[in-house]
């Protein structure tokens, strides 16, 4: 069941949008905010509070990388894996993360403190390398570099 500071806040953006069809992804991010994930719950309670069919959300939150379908750590690591960053060292950085935290692409740390997941572009190609953790976006990296920057995140 949504809570009563989830549908203010959802129709609040309502007021935004043509119709109700429209504010989904904005639904599904507020729900998101305060629950962490989009369970199959979630999904079903706001598709009925926009008078959507909770496939054609479901669709939404499958497509939309950011909605995160399963519970996910307190620190979320989206590595991109687009051409530029690939060819710039995504490879070394992806084994860099597995063998420093023993994570693999949608592995979650065992002390849930990080998810890792990949991204096909963060738009910082010149810039790669680059990952964003926590809406935090990061560039030029090499192992040395993350170890930095994950220090910053307990």
């Amino acid at each position: 069941m949504l809570t009563d500071q989830e549908k203010q806040e959802i129709e609040h953006e309502i007021t935004r949008y043509p119709n109700n069809r429209a504010v989904c992804i904005e639904a599904l991010k507020i729900a998101q905010k305060h629950r962490g994930w989009i369970s199959d719950e979630t999904l079903r309670d706001i598709a009925a509070f926009l008078n959507m069919t909770i496939d054609e959300l479901d669709n939404v939150a499958t497509f939309y990388n950011l909605i995160y379908r399963k519970p996910v750590a307190r620190h979320v690591i989206l590595i991109c894996d687009s051409v530029s960053c690939y060819i710039t060292g995504y490879e070394l950085l992806r084994e860099h993360f597995r063998s420093r935290l023993g994570l693999m692409l949608g592995g979650t740390t065992a002390d849930q403190r990080f998810t890792l997941l990949p991204i096909v572009c963060l738009g910082a190609c010149g810039g790669a390398p680059a990952m964003m953790i926590d809406g935090e976006l990061y560039e030029n990296l090499n192992p040395a570099k993350i170890d930095q920057i994950l220090e910053n995140y307990q």
